[in-house]
Protein backbone atom coordinates (compact mmCIF):
# COMPACT_ATOMS: atom_id res chain seq x y z
CA UNK A 1 0.00 0.00 0.00
CA UNK A 2 1.32 3.35 -1.52
CA UNK A 3 2.25 5.97 1.70
CA UNK A 4 1.91 9.79 1.20
CA UNK A 5 4.05 11.80 3.94
CA UNK A 6 3.89 15.88 3.81
CA UNK A 7 7.40 17.24 2.85
CA UNK A 8 8.23 20.48 4.52
CA UNK A 9 10.55 21.51 1.61
CA UNK A 10 8.43 20.87 -1.33
CA UNK A 11 5.43 21.99 0.67
CA UNK A 12 3.30 18.99 -0.58
CA UNK A 13 1.90 15.71 0.56
CA UNK A 14 4.00 13.21 -1.41
CA UNK A 15 4.49 9.58 -2.50
CA UNK A 16 6.82 7.86 -0.61
CA UNK A 17 9.74 6.44 -1.91
CA UNK A 18 12.54 5.26 -0.52
CA UNK A 19 16.58 4.85 -2.25
CA UNK A 20 17.31 1.51 -1.07
CA UNK A 21 14.10 -1.08 -1.53
CA UNK A 22 12.79 -2.13 2.13
CA UNK A 23 15.33 0.15 3.73
CA UNK A 24 14.42 3.58 4.95
CA UNK A 25 17.04 5.72 6.28
CA UNK A 26 16.06 8.57 8.98
CA UNK A 27 18.04 11.46 11.11
CA UNK A 28 16.15 12.99 13.69
CA UNK A 29 16.93 16.25 15.63
CA UNK A 30 18.01 15.28 19.75
CA UNK A 31 17.67 16.60 22.91
CA UNK A 32 20.17 20.07 23.84
CA UNK A 33 20.11 17.64 27.29
CA UNK A 34 20.72 21.09 29.57
CA UNK A 35 17.69 20.70 31.42
CA UNK A 36 14.24 18.45 31.24
CA UNK A 37 12.58 17.43 28.23
CA UNK A 38 8.91 18.91 28.96
CA UNK A 39 5.60 17.15 26.99
CA UNK A 40 6.35 19.62 24.30
CA UNK A 41 9.41 18.31 23.83
CA UNK A 42 8.07 14.62 24.02
CA UNK A 43 5.15 15.49 21.66
CA UNK A 44 7.94 15.95 18.93
CA UNK A 45 9.37 12.89 20.14
CA UNK A 46 6.02 10.66 19.73
CA UNK A 47 5.27 12.07 16.22
CA UNK A 48 8.77 10.57 15.09
CA UNK A 49 8.06 7.61 17.02
CA UNK A 50 4.73 6.95 15.36
CA UNK A 51 6.63 7.58 11.94
CA UNK A 52 9.07 4.72 12.88
CA UNK A 53 6.13 1.90 13.63
CA UNK A 54 4.20 2.92 10.59
CA UNK A 55 7.14 2.45 8.71
CA UNK A 56 8.05 -0.71 9.98
CA UNK A 57 4.06 -1.90 9.78
CA UNK A 58 4.43 -1.60 6.22
CA UNK A 59 7.75 -3.73 6.25
CA UNK A 60 10.76 -1.27 6.02
CA UNK A 61 13.80 -1.92 7.90
CA UNK A 62 14.75 1.10 9.41
CA UNK A 63 18.10 2.95 10.48
CA UNK A 64 17.23 6.16 12.73
CA UNK A 65 19.77 8.12 14.36
CA UNK A 66 19.29 10.97 16.59
CA UNK A 67 21.73 13.01 18.03
CA UNK A 68 22.37 14.50 21.92
CA UNK A 69 23.38 17.73 21.84
CA UNK A 70 25.79 18.05 24.02
CA UNK A 71 27.96 20.85 23.24
CA UNK A 72 27.20 24.13 20.64
CA UNK A 73 23.89 24.92 21.14
CA UNK A 74 23.99 28.61 22.70
CA UNK A 75 20.95 30.36 24.80
CA UNK A 76 19.79 32.71 21.67
CA UNK A 77 19.66 29.44 19.31
CA UNK A 78 22.12 31.56 17.11
CA UNK A 79 25.74 32.66 16.89
CA UNK A 80 25.00 34.75 20.17
CA UNK A 81 25.21 33.90 24.08
CA UNK A 82 26.28 31.64 26.08
CA UNK A 83 26.44 27.75 25.36
CA UNK A 84 22.97 26.12 26.77
CA UNK A 85 25.35 23.41 28.53
CA UNK A 86 27.72 25.88 30.25
CA UNK A 87 24.98 27.82 31.40
CA UNK A 88 23.02 24.88 33.42
CA UNK A 89 26.46 23.64 34.58
CA UNK A 90 27.44 27.24 36.14
CA UNK A 91 23.42 27.11 37.45
CA UNK A 92 23.50 23.56 39.01
CA UNK A 93 27.02 23.97 39.87
CA UNK A 94 28.17 21.02 38.43
CA UNK A 95 30.13 20.13 35.34
CA UNK A 96 28.87 20.46 31.65
CA UNK A 97 29.39 16.69 31.08
CA UNK A 98 27.62 15.97 34.39
CA UNK A 99 24.63 18.10 33.32
CA UNK A 100 24.75 15.67 29.47
CA UNK A 101 25.04 12.65 31.38
CA UNK A 102 22.08 13.51 34.04
CA UNK A 103 19.46 14.79 31.79
CA UNK A 104 19.84 12.67 28.67
CA UNK A 105 19.55 9.63 31.12
CA UNK A 106 16.14 11.21 32.06
CA UNK A 107 15.30 11.75 28.13
CA UNK A 108 15.89 8.22 28.10
CA UNK A 109 13.25 7.29 30.90
CA UNK A 110 11.09 9.43 29.37
CA UNK A 111 11.09 7.93 26.51
CA UNK A 112 10.64 4.38 28.29
CA UNK A 113 7.50 5.75 29.40
CA UNK A 114 6.13 6.44 26.54
CA UNK A 115 6.67 3.69 24.99
CA UNK A 116 8.78 5.70 22.65
CA UNK A 117 11.22 2.59 20.54
CA UNK A 118 15.36 4.00 21.33
CA UNK A 119 16.61 4.96 17.39
CA UNK A 120 18.95 2.14 15.89
CA UNK A 121 21.82 4.39 16.62
CA UNK A 122 22.18 7.36 19.31
CA UNK A 123 25.07 9.44 18.59
CA UNK A 124 26.45 12.45 21.09
CA UNK A 125 28.22 15.41 19.81
CA UNK A 126 31.14 15.61 22.19
CA UNK A 127 32.13 12.15 20.58
CA UNK A 128 32.03 13.45 16.53
CA UNK A 129 34.20 16.36 17.26
CA UNK A 130 36.70 14.95 14.36
CA UNK A 131 33.86 14.20 11.83
CA UNK A 132 32.33 18.20 12.41
CA UNK A 133 35.93 19.32 12.17
CA UNK A 134 36.36 17.37 8.41
CA UNK A 135 33.01 18.90 7.38
CA UNK A 136 33.82 22.40 8.26
CA UNK A 137 37.32 22.05 6.99
CA UNK A 138 35.34 20.64 3.26
CA UNK A 139 33.06 23.39 3.58
CA UNK A 140 36.05 25.97 3.36
CA UNK A 141 38.23 24.44 0.67
CA UNK A 142 34.61 24.85 -1.34
CA UNK A 143 34.87 28.37 -0.80
CA UNK A 144 31.37 28.64 1.35
CA UNK A 145 33.09 29.43 4.66
CA UNK A 146 35.03 32.35 5.98
CA UNK A 147 37.50 33.16 9.29
CA UNK A 148 37.02 35.94 11.62
CA UNK A 149 38.43 36.90 14.86
CA UNK A 150 35.73 34.80 16.88
CA UNK A 151 34.53 32.35 14.41
CA UNK A 152 34.43 30.57 11.60
CA UNK A 153 30.79 31.61 9.00
CA UNK A 154 29.24 29.53 6.40
CA UNK A 155 28.74 32.50 4.32
CA UNK A 156 25.03 31.82 2.46
CA UNK A 157 25.41 34.77 -0.22
CA UNK A 158 26.94 31.55 -1.88
CA UNK A 159 23.93 29.62 -2.08
CA UNK A 160 21.05 30.47 -4.67
CA UNK A 161 18.89 28.35 -2.77
CA UNK A 162 19.16 29.52 0.65
CA UNK A 163 16.06 29.46 2.02
CA UNK A 164 14.76 26.49 0.13
CA UNK A 165 13.06 24.86 3.08
CA UNK A 166 11.78 28.23 5.54
CA UNK A 167 10.90 30.51 2.82
CA UNK A 168 13.28 33.14 3.47
CA UNK A 169 14.23 35.47 0.79
CA UNK A 170 17.31 37.41 1.63
CA UNK A 171 16.96 39.97 -1.06
CA UNK A 172 14.16 41.36 1.17
CA UNK A 173 15.96 40.98 4.13
CA UNK A 174 17.45 43.79 5.91
CA UNK A 175 20.45 43.53 7.89
CA UNK A 176 19.74 42.85 11.51
CA UNK A 177 16.33 42.32 11.07
CA UNK A 178 16.47 38.97 12.53
CA UNK A 179 20.03 38.63 14.11
CA UNK A 180 22.45 41.08 16.19
CA UNK A 181 25.05 41.90 13.35
CA UNK A 182 28.76 41.10 13.98
CA UNK A 183 30.77 43.48 12.35
CA UNK A 184 33.17 40.97 10.50
CA UNK A 185 30.35 39.01 9.23
CA UNK A 186 29.91 39.32 5.60
CA UNK A 187 25.70 38.65 5.92
CA UNK A 188 23.94 39.11 8.68
CA UNK A 189 22.04 35.29 7.47
CA UNK A 190 26.09 33.70 8.01
CA UNK A 191 26.15 31.31 11.22
CA UNK A 192 28.71 29.95 12.80
CA UNK A 193 30.36 26.49 11.68
CA UNK A 194 33.05 27.16 14.36
CA UNK A 195 33.81 29.57 17.27
CA UNK A 196 36.98 30.58 18.54
CA UNK A 197 37.34 29.60 22.72
CA UNK A 198 37.94 32.31 24.99
CA UNK A 199 40.53 31.10 27.23
CA UNK A 200 38.25 30.13 30.74
CA UNK A 201 36.04 28.62 28.16
CA UNK A 202 34.86 24.93 29.59
CA UNK A 203 34.05 23.04 26.38
CA UNK A 204 36.46 23.64 23.65
CA UNK A 205 38.96 21.27 21.22
CA UNK A 206 42.09 21.97 19.40
CA UNK A 207 41.58 22.62 15.74
CA UNK A 208 43.26 24.53 13.11
CA UNK A 209 41.48 27.60 14.43
CA UNK A 210 42.92 27.57 17.71
CA UNK A 211 40.77 26.09 20.94
CA UNK A 212 37.08 26.47 20.08
CA UNK A 213 34.22 24.46 19.62
CA UNK A 214 31.30 23.51 17.41
CA UNK A 215 28.19 26.05 16.22
CA UNK A 216 25.17 24.27 16.86
CA UNK A 217 24.13 22.92 13.05
CA UNK A 218 27.25 21.33 12.17
CA UNK A 219 27.10 18.20 14.08
CA UNK A 220 23.53 17.02 12.72
CA UNK A 221 24.90 17.64 9.22
CA UNK A 222 28.45 15.94 10.62
CA UNK A 223 26.57 12.55 12.10
CA UNK A 224 24.03 12.03 9.30
CA UNK A 225 26.53 12.33 6.87
CA UNK A 226 28.43 9.41 9.01
CA UNK A 227 25.60 7.51 9.56
CA UNK A 228 23.63 7.52 6.69
CA UNK A 229 25.64 8.91 3.66
CA UNK A 230 25.41 12.05 2.00
CA UNK A 231 21.53 11.91 0.92
CA UNK A 232 19.04 10.17 3.31
CA UNK A 233 15.48 9.30 2.95
CA UNK A 234 13.72 10.98 6.10
CA UNK A 235 14.87 14.64 8.16
CA UNK A 236 12.69 15.08 11.50
CA UNK A 237 12.04 17.67 13.98
CA UNK A 238 10.16 20.17 15.65
CA UNK A 239 8.57 22.76 13.72
CA UNK A 240 10.43 25.66 15.59
CA UNK A 241 13.85 23.85 13.95
CA UNK A 242 13.02 25.02 10.37
CA UNK A 243 13.72 28.87 10.08
CA UNK A 244 17.34 28.11 11.57
CA UNK A 245 18.76 24.76 12.33
CA UNK A 246 17.61 22.84 9.68
CA UNK A 247 17.72 25.95 6.95
CA UNK A 248 21.16 25.67 8.01
CA UNK A 249 21.72 21.59 8.05
CA UNK A 250 20.98 22.28 3.99
CA UNK A 251 23.08 24.99 3.81
CA UNK A 252 26.36 22.83 4.91
CA UNK A 253 25.48 19.96 3.28
CA UNK A 254 25.38 21.77 0.22
CA UNK A 255 28.26 23.86 0.83
CA UNK A 256 30.01 20.28 1.58
CA UNK A 257 29.10 17.97 -1.39
CA UNK A 258 26.39 20.14 -3.16
CA UNK A 259 23.29 18.12 -2.09
CA UNK A 260 20.25 18.51 0.31
CA UNK A 261 21.04 15.83 2.76
CA UNK A 262 17.62 14.58 2.85
CA UNK A 263 14.24 13.88 0.38
CA UNK A 264 11.76 14.05 2.81
CA UNK A 265 11.40 16.95 5.46
CA UNK A 266 8.55 16.64 8.05
CA UNK A 267 8.10 18.21 11.39
CA UNK A 268 5.90 18.15 14.02
CA UNK A 269 3.55 21.14 15.44
CA UNK A 270 3.40 23.07 18.87
CA UNK A 271 2.01 21.55 21.95
CA UNK A 272 -0.07 24.71 23.41
CA UNK A 273 -1.26 25.04 26.49
CA UNK A 274 -4.59 25.80 27.76
CA UNK A 275 -4.59 27.56 24.36
CA UNK A 276 -1.49 29.73 24.73
CA UNK A 277 2.17 28.78 25.05
CA UNK A 278 3.93 27.21 27.53
CA UNK A 279 6.20 29.24 29.42
CA UNK A 280 7.84 29.15 32.45
CA UNK A 281 7.03 32.87 33.27
CA UNK A 282 3.29 31.59 33.27
CA UNK A 283 3.92 29.07 35.52
CA UNK A 284 2.66 26.06 32.71
CA UNK A 285 5.90 24.28 31.72
CA UNK A 286 5.35 20.78 32.48
CA UNK A 287 6.91 17.39 31.91
CA UNK A 288 5.88 13.76 32.34
CA UNK A 289 6.55 13.58 36.31
CA UNK A 290 3.54 16.02 36.46
CA UNK A 291 1.25 14.01 34.82
CA UNK A 292 2.46 10.06 36.48
CA UNK A 293 2.12 12.30 39.76
CA UNK A 294 -1.58 13.23 39.52
CA UNK A 295 -2.02 9.25 39.14
CA UNK A 296 -2.00 9.08 35.36
CA UNK A 297 -0.79 5.93 32.92
CA UNK A 298 2.10 7.71 30.97
CA UNK A 299 0.54 6.14 27.99
CA UNK A 300 -2.25 8.56 28.63
CA UNK A 301 -0.32 11.09 27.21
CA UNK A 302 0.65 9.06 24.22
CA UNK A 303 -3.12 8.35 23.57
CA UNK A 304 -3.55 11.78 23.78
CA UNK A 305 -1.32 12.92 20.89
CA UNK A 306 -3.37 10.53 18.61
CA UNK A 307 -6.69 13.21 18.95
CA UNK A 308 -4.58 15.78 16.53
CA UNK A 309 -2.60 15.04 13.83
CA UNK A 310 1.13 15.73 14.48
CA UNK A 311 1.09 19.03 12.24
CA UNK A 312 -1.63 20.42 13.91
CA UNK A 313 -1.33 22.47 17.57
CA UNK A 314 -2.45 19.61 20.20
CA UNK A 315 -3.90 21.59 22.82
CA UNK A 316 -2.96 20.28 26.53
CA UNK A 317 -5.95 20.60 29.13
CA UNK A 318 -5.83 18.37 32.56
CA UNK A 319 -9.51 17.90 31.47
CA UNK A 320 -8.12 16.36 28.07
CA UNK A 321 -5.60 13.91 29.83
CA UNK A 322 -8.55 12.96 32.06
CA UNK A 323 -10.67 11.83 28.75
CA UNK A 324 -7.88 10.48 27.64
CA UNK A 325 -7.29 8.25 30.68
CA UNK A 326 -10.97 7.06 30.38
CA UNK A 327 -10.41 6.49 26.93
CA UNK A 328 -7.51 3.86 27.38
CA UNK A 329 -8.98 2.49 30.12
CA UNK A 330 -12.41 1.56 27.64
CA UNK A 331 -9.70 0.84 25.20
CA UNK A 332 -7.87 -2.02 27.38
CA UNK A 333 -11.28 -3.18 28.67
CA UNK A 334 -12.58 -3.67 25.13
CA UNK A 335 -9.83 -5.27 24.13
CA UNK A 336 -10.32 -7.91 26.88
CA UNK A 337 -13.81 -8.39 26.02
CA UNK A 338 -12.98 -9.20 22.48
CA UNK A 339 -10.10 -11.60 23.88
CA UNK A 340 -12.97 -13.69 26.14
CA UNK A 341 -15.59 -13.05 23.66
CA UNK A 342 -16.95 -16.66 21.51
CA UNK A 343 -18.87 -15.01 18.88
CA UNK A 344 -17.34 -15.00 15.45
CA UNK A 345 -16.46 -12.39 12.56
CA UNK A 346 -16.08 -12.55 8.95
CA UNK A 347 -12.78 -12.05 7.43
CA UNK A 348 -14.82 -9.68 4.93
CA UNK A 349 -15.48 -7.03 8.27
CA UNK A 350 -11.70 -7.72 9.99
CA UNK A 351 -10.11 -7.18 6.21
CA UNK A 352 -11.72 -4.05 5.51
CA UNK A 353 -11.46 -2.87 8.92
CA UNK A 354 -7.70 -3.55 8.85
CA UNK A 355 -7.45 -1.89 5.55
CA UNK A 356 -9.19 1.70 6.50
CA UNK A 357 -6.69 1.86 9.45
CA UNK A 358 -3.70 1.34 7.27
CA UNK A 359 -4.95 3.70 4.77
CA UNK A 360 -5.49 6.21 7.24
CA UNK A 361 -1.92 6.00 8.88
CA UNK A 362 -0.17 5.98 5.69
CA UNK A 363 -1.75 9.29 4.76
CA UNK A 364 0.75 11.14 6.27
CA UNK A 365 0.04 9.41 9.91
CA UNK A 366 -3.63 10.38 9.92
CA UNK A 367 -4.09 8.87 13.67
CA UNK A 368 -7.22 10.83 14.71
CA UNK A 369 -8.75 8.75 11.66
CA UNK A 370 -7.12 5.22 12.15
CA UNK A 371 -7.94 5.80 16.16
CA UNK A 372 -11.80 5.92 14.71
CA UNK A 373 -10.86 2.61 12.98
CA UNK A 374 -9.56 1.36 16.19
CA UNK A 375 -12.91 2.68 18.22
CA UNK A 376 -15.21 0.97 15.73
CA UNK A 377 -13.52 -2.83 16.28
CA UNK A 378 -13.57 -2.20 19.95
CA UNK A 379 -17.29 -1.42 19.93
CA UNK A 380 -18.02 -4.18 17.72
CA UNK A 381 -20.99 -5.88 19.12
CA UNK A 382 -19.87 -9.66 18.55
CA UNK A 383 -17.23 -9.81 20.75
CA UNK A 384 -14.37 -12.14 18.96
CA UNK A 385 -10.89 -13.51 19.58
CA UNK A 386 -10.13 -12.39 16.13
CA UNK A 387 -11.25 -8.45 16.64
CA UNK A 388 -8.90 -9.08 19.85
CA UNK A 389 -5.76 -10.46 17.06
CA UNK A 390 -6.80 -7.15 14.99
CA UNK A 391 -6.48 -4.41 17.91
CA UNK A 392 -2.59 -6.48 19.17
CA UNK A 393 -2.03 -5.93 14.86
CA UNK A 394 -2.95 -1.93 15.54
CA UNK A 395 -1.13 -1.43 18.83
CA UNK A 396 2.41 -2.09 17.00
CA UNK A 397 1.28 1.28 15.62
CA UNK A 398 -0.78 3.06 18.69
CA UNK A 399 1.97 1.54 21.33
CA UNK A 400 -0.30 2.34 24.16
CA UNK A 401 -0.16 -1.30 25.52
CA UNK A 402 -3.74 -2.20 24.77
CA UNK A 403 -3.07 -5.89 25.78
CA UNK A 404 -2.73 -4.46 29.34
CA UNK A 405 -5.71 -5.40 32.11
CA UNK A 406 -6.70 -1.77 33.89
CA UNK A 407 -5.09 -1.15 36.44
CA UNK A 408 -5.57 -0.22 39.69
CA UNK A 409 -5.05 3.24 40.08
CA UNK A 410 -2.12 4.30 42.20
CA UNK A 411 -2.87 7.43 44.44
CA UNK A 412 0.06 9.59 44.42
CA UNK A 413 1.87 10.70 47.48
CA UNK A 414 0.97 14.26 47.00
CA UNK A 415 -3.05 13.42 47.41
CA UNK A 416 -1.73 11.42 50.46
CA UNK A 417 0.18 13.72 51.73
CA UNK A 418 -2.67 16.26 51.56
CA UNK A 419 -5.44 13.64 52.85
CA UNK A 420 -3.20 13.47 56.09
CA UNK A 421 -2.96 17.28 56.42
CA UNK A 422 -6.74 17.35 56.31
CA UNK A 423 -7.52 14.43 58.47
CA UNK A 424 -5.32 16.84 60.91
CA UNK A 425 -7.38 20.22 59.86
CA UNK A 426 -10.24 18.35 60.68
CA UNK A 427 -9.37 16.67 64.22
CA UNK A 428 -8.22 20.04 65.32
CA UNK A 429 -11.60 21.65 63.77
CA UNK A 430 -10.02 23.52 61.84
CA UNK A 431 -12.72 23.36 58.77
CA UNK A 432 -12.00 26.40 57.13
CA UNK A 433 -8.53 24.47 56.52
CA UNK A 434 -10.09 21.23 55.92
CA UNK A 435 -12.45 22.47 53.14
CA UNK A 436 -9.14 24.59 51.48
CA UNK A 437 -7.56 21.12 51.23
CA UNK A 438 -10.70 19.13 50.06
CA UNK A 439 -10.99 21.88 47.08
CA UNK A 440 -7.36 21.34 46.62
CA UNK A 441 -7.31 17.55 46.64
CA UNK A 442 -10.26 18.02 43.82
CA UNK A 443 -8.19 20.68 42.23
CA UNK A 444 -5.77 17.67 41.44
CA UNK A 445 -8.18 15.52 39.96
CA UNK A 446 -9.25 13.17 42.99
CA UNK A 447 -12.59 13.08 44.70
CA UNK A 448 -12.44 12.66 48.14
CA UNK A 449 -15.65 11.14 50.64
CA UNK A 450 -15.75 10.94 54.39
CA UNK A 451 -17.29 7.24 55.63
CA UNK A 452 -17.81 5.86 58.89
CA UNK A 453 -14.96 3.84 57.79
CA UNK A 454 -12.58 6.30 57.04
CA UNK A 455 -11.60 8.43 53.71
CA UNK A 456 -12.13 7.27 50.34
CA UNK A 457 -9.98 8.50 47.83
CA UNK A 458 -11.00 8.02 43.66
CA UNK A 459 -9.41 10.05 40.91
CA UNK A 460 -12.33 11.86 38.82
CA UNK A 461 -12.81 9.77 35.87
CA UNK A 462 -11.77 6.62 37.16
CA UNK A 463 -13.95 3.75 35.52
Amino acid sequence: MDIYFYNTLTKKKELFKTIEPGMVKIYSCGPTVYKDATIGNMRTNLFQDTLRRVLKYNGYELKHVMNITDVGHLVSDGDEGEDKMLKSAREEHKTPMEIAEHYTKLFFKDLERLNIEKPEVVCKATEHIKEMLELVEKIMERGYAYETSTAIYFDVSKLDEYGILSGINLREQKAGARVEVDPEKRNPYDFALWIKAPENHLMKWDSPWGPSYPGWHIECSAMSTKYLGEVFDIHTGGIDLIPTHHENEIAQSKGACGKIPAHYWMHGEYLLINGGKMSKSLGNVYLMDDIINRGYDPLVYRLFNFSCHYKGKLNFTWDGIEAASVSLNRLREGYQKHLNGTDTVSDDIINDMENRFHQAINDDLNMPLAMSVVWEAVKYPEKSPEIAQLLEKFDTVLGIKITEKKEEQQVPQEILDLVEQRKSARNEKNWAESDRLRDLIIEKGYNIKDTKDGVEIERRGNL
